[in-house]
């Protein structure tokens, strides 16, 4: 079985859910193709096969340097045409959420998307997915078409890297006709060095930091533990930060190995984004805030107290180790 994996480049660096959409694909099949598209990108082809590619295919044109729904899908659909794949793995990033489901609807394919592990092998795999904002997990099992999913960051690890792995890398020819879309700039609003989606470490902060300066003690632990910062719906309205920020139902879903939560009440919508962190350390003055109810460590008490001590404890340990 044949699978083709799209891996996500941004500035120049491969995204980590690159490597877990390969070790996701090899949880599979042995022969695994990864794809990479932009302007620039023929030096990430290595890369890839050091994390367990056996080929990389490259397209590189200066209309591909940024995203689009119809240039990243003529490439994608003849290139499935030209591999003639059996399997389609891509993270769900906003960018596989957005390609995926027009690729599987243009080939007539089942689509699984925001997998979270696999059981079994071949086309017998179960694929499980969380459902009701997280509250249950599903099982999910392809029937006869191309198997295309989706898989969450954060969820499936990447295989060791083996420096110096002996990959073939190839340019395919692939025509773009008539696109009617180009970007021609993207601006962003800085969040922080680490990609929210991907981080392993996230230290969020809700309505009870009270102001825009009252993330600066987070962005201090945060940037001390090689993490990202977050934030509650509550703290975006409030303009305390940018909706970039923003984990929820309605904001981004993390899966990072350590969540603090910091003045966040525990709104079901916010739960709905983080509940699946692997430990969640919350802090917050109220005693029954709901945020504790998942809570593997509580604290109770301000955050502009409790937080400067972990990070001092933090560095501690940090130096000493």
């Amino acid at each position: 079985m044949k699978a083709l994996v799209l891996a996500e480049a941004r500035e120049g660096a491969l995204r980590n859910v690159s490597f877990e959409a390969i070790a996701a694909a090899k949880q599979l099949t042995d022969d695994v193709t990864a794809v990479v598209i932009g302007d620039h990108v023929q030096s990430l082809g290595q890369e890839l096969g050091e994390h367990g590619a056996s080929r990389v295919l490259v397209v590189e044109d200066e209309r591909l340097k940024h995203y689009t729904p119809d240039g990243y899908g003529q490439v994608l659909r003849q290139l499935i045409e030209q591999e003639k794949p059996e399997m389609i793995v891509l993270g769900h990033t906003a960018l596989g959420k957005d390609i995926a489901p027009k690729l599987a609807a243009r080939l007539d394919a089942g689509l699984i998307s925001d997998v979270v592990s696999i059981e079994g092998t071949g086309r017998d795999a179960e694929f499980v997915r969380p459902i009701y904002s997280g509250k249950a997990f599903e099982k999910v099992k392809f029937k006869d078409s191309v198997m295309f999913f989706t898989i969450r960051p954060n969820n499936i690890d990447a295989l060791p890297r083996q420096a110096g792995a002996s990959v073939s890398v190839e340019t395919p020819a692939v025509e773009l006709k008539d696109l009617a879309m180009i970007v021609k700039e993207v601006v962003r609003k800085a969040t922080g060095k680490v990609d929210l989606a991907e981080a392993k470490v996230i230290v969020a902060g809700g309505r009870g930091v009270k102001s825009e300066d009252g993330f600066k003690p987070l962005e201090e632990l945060a940037e001390l533990l090689g993490g990202a910062v977050g934030a509650s719906r509550g703290a975006c309205d409030a303009d305390y930060c940018d909706y970039a920020l923003q984990i929820g139902q309605t904001g981004k879903v993390v899966t990072p190995d350590l969540y603090i939560a910091c003045g966040i009440s525990g709104a079901i919508q916010h739960l709905a984004g983080m509940s699946n962190a692997k430990v969640i350390v919350a802090i917050n003055k109220d005693p029954e805030a709901n945020i504790f109810s998942v809570a593997d460590y509580g604290i109770v008490g301000d955050l502009f107290d409790v937080v400067p001590m972990l990070t001092e404890e933090f560095r501690k340990h940090l130096v000493n180790s």
